[in-house]
């Protein structure tokens, strides 16, 4: 069970086991601890947006959230049914509005709910804004709200707007001209009836799955890889399409099947995407990524004469830079990115649906896009993930092991660089890196790894957990 009386904000808003922490009353606290926030940067003459996604009591946490806030005297729109988070973020930019409330988990499993933040530029919240929301917690009660205040909280469909922003940013004549078969598995989750009607307008043959709410979401999770995505790669081969497509919970990340059953990585879908954009639609700007992303649009990057940023993991910071300068794109391995000319958020819908533009645009199939944008970087390279599960002091030991000189040998490769932008990041003689990166939540240290042969990934994993077995004893290391 969970410390009810913790409430901490992690990289993307807070997040709890609902009737456990994620309760009412820690919801009421949380929303007068947000709306503090809103009295230092906003007028009251700008509304506040509400969404949620299809989780168990979402829609009545955020309806107890619009209540308080009313009590405050902040004027609230609360949207009409389960939205996805890119959509009422762009809505918060849009509306000249003091931000928006989204209630999700995003991919987490069916016993969890969130709250996050997100500012009138429609981006996740900086870390000093989160860290003013988490002060002033201490200041604001759980009390639930009187109910009295109904007359300033006004419910609004959010999706008009944004189907207008996606059909003047994709081709719809290229599409359609395509006549693309797509599978869609909605998971469960906010991108039925945005991502389905779009494909539908675009003169795509669609099958859908999944399209009703489940807040148990089928009994799996609303995340789009792996085990998850078994019926819709199914489909896919059975009847010949030209794309499996999917979004997680709150449809801010993306899932890209290719012709073939291959689950597209998020790696390769930013390169086809970055080398779509230029060539294709003869679009400017730079590329960021975080530091757990692939180098190979670092390559991309400098082939084209673009900017190059890296930033630590998470969103916000891809959005930050996104706000600060002309970015072509940005993304993260993990399966999020955000366009030239969009919002500084996560959008797994539009990501989907500039993925069946590509095709449409080449008239090639996918899996020939990402060989022939790997080719022209001068990849593949490999990459991998896995969790290692450590003991605080051991993953404390380990990571200052990689401060210290001399800086040991990986793979029988020489470390020549090493970054602490987040994590340790280790840059290997041969252009391959390593990425140590303890986790925020768990006792486990994440190992990212890229390298230009599968062989060294295996050798490169071995030894770093040998390394940390040799610095802390096994039995007091591993969980």
């Amino acid at each position: 069970m969970s410390d009810r009386t913790t409430i901490k904000f992690g990289t993307d808003g807070w997040r709890g086991v609902i009737a456990d922490d994620f309760t009412f009353s820690n919801v009421c606290k949380v929303t007068r601890a947000i709306a503090r926030y809103l009295e230092t940067a906003y007028s009251h003459d700008r509304p506040v947006l509400i969404g949620y996604d299809t989780r168990f009591l979402a829609d009545q946490f955020a309806q107890t959230a619009a209540a308080v806030l009313a009590d405050l005297g902040w004027r609230v729109q609360l949207v009409d049914r389960d939205c996805p988070t890119p959509v009422i973020a762009f809505q918060a930019q849009r509306l000249n509005s003091a931000g928006a409330l989204m209630f999700t988990a995003s991919h987490n499993p069916p016993i969890y709910c969130g709250i996050k933040y997100i500012p009138d530029y429609g981006g996740p919240a900086t870390t000093q804004i989160t860290d003013a929301i988490v002060a002033n917690l201490t200041a604001v009660s759980e009390t639930l709200p009187t109910g009295k205040h109904t007359d300033q909280i006004a419910i609004f469909d959010p999706k008009p707007a944004y189907l207008d922003f996606v059909y003047h940013s994709i081709d719809v004549a290229k599409i359609r001209n395509a006549r693309l078969k797509i599978k869609y598995d909605a998971l469960y989750s906010t991108s039925r009836g945005y991502l389905d009607l779009i494909l539908g307008d675009c003169g795509c043959e669609i099958e859908c799955f999944h399209t009703d709410r489940d807040v148990l979401f089928g009994g799996g999770m609303p995340e789009p890889k792996g085990e998850q995505l078994a019926s819709l790669i199914k489909a896919v081969q059975q009847d010949h399409a030209d794309l499996g497509l999917t979004t997680d919970g709150d449809s801010d990340r993306f899932g890209i099947v290719d012709e073939q059953g291959n689950l597209v990585s998020p790696n390769e879908v930013l390169l086809v995407l970055a080398r779509h954009l230029v060539n294709n639609k003869g679009q400017r700007g730079a590329i960021v990524r975080t530091v757990a992303t692939t180098h190979l649009l670092d390559q991309f990057a400098a082939q084209h004469g673009l900017a190059l940023y890296e930033t630590p993991v998470g969103f916000k910071y891809v959005g930050e830079k996104m706000r600060e300068t002309t970015v072509l794109i940005g993304g993260e391995e993990s399966g999020g990115l955000s366009i030239l000319g969009h919002i500084p958020e996560k959008d797994g819908i539009l990501a989907n649906l500039l993925v069946a533009e590509a095709i449409a645009y080449e008239d090639k199939p996918l899996s020939q896009l990402v060989q022939m944008a790997i080719a022209e970087v001068h990849g593949p390279r490999y990459t991998h993930r896995i969790d290692l599960h450590f003991t605080p002091t051991a993953q404390t030991a380990a990571l200052k092991f990689f401060t210290q000189s001399p800086l040991p040998i990986l793979g029988d490769l020489a470390i020549q660089q090493i970054s602490y932008k987040d994590g340790i990041k280790l840059y290997l003689e041969d252009g391959s890196w390593v990425l140590l990166r303890p986790s925020g939540t768990e006792p486990l240290i994440r190992l990212y790894i890229e390298t230009d042969l599968p062989a060294k990934i295996t050798q490169i994993c071995t030894q770093v957990e040998q390394i940390i077995h040799a610095i802390v004893p096994y039995e007091s290391a591993r969980l």
